[in-house]
């Protein structure tokens, strides 16, 4: 069985954000955060401790990403996402978050532990890729009507 002084530093090398919470009424209050967190958010652990998670999100709230994360909140399941967040310096980052609920001894649902990587060169990648399949798309239609608008050639 690992012991708790090697497990802390484990948790501490890890290269993900890890932070566990616990659920108050409507809130997920964060009572841990591992130091790949506060580079991550540039948020220090005595700014985030006893904050709602959602404080990363700041006003940009209106994600699906995290609607399905409160649904798996609610009912008490697992989930991965890819969510928008904003660290301290108001800079915008993706997040690919992992909830995990965490039950006590009598199956009742004590905390949930998020794992968090910074996705965001990833989603760059991606959105770079849809823009250049629209260009072609949009090459394609202009080459189509050109060729249509063309004489024919005498036969």
């Amino acid at each position: 069985m690992i012991n708790a002084k090697l497990l802390q530093r484990v948790i501490d090398a890890s290269n993900d954000g890890i932070v566990v919470a616990e659920q108050e009424g409507e809130d997920n209050i964060l009572i841990y955060v591992n130091p790949a967190f506060e580079r991550m958010t540039g948020y220090s652990s005595l700014e985030m401790l006893y904050q709602d998670c959602r404080l990363l999100q700041g006003d940009d709230r209106d994600q699906p990403a995290r609607r399905r994360v409160r649904e798996a909140i609610d009912q008490g399941v697992a989930c991965r996402e890819v969510l928008r967040n904003h660290r301290k310096d108001g800079s915008c980052f993706w997040n690919e978050l992992s909830i995990t609920p965490v039950h006590n001894e009598s199956d009742q649902l004590m905390y949930y532990i998020g794992i968090q990587k910074d996705v965001s060169r990833e989603v760059a990648a991606q959105q770079r890729i849809v823009e250049l399949e629209q260009q072609v798309a949009a090459l394609q239609r202009r080459v189509a009507e050109l060729e249509t608008c063309a004489p024919s050639s005498p036969v």
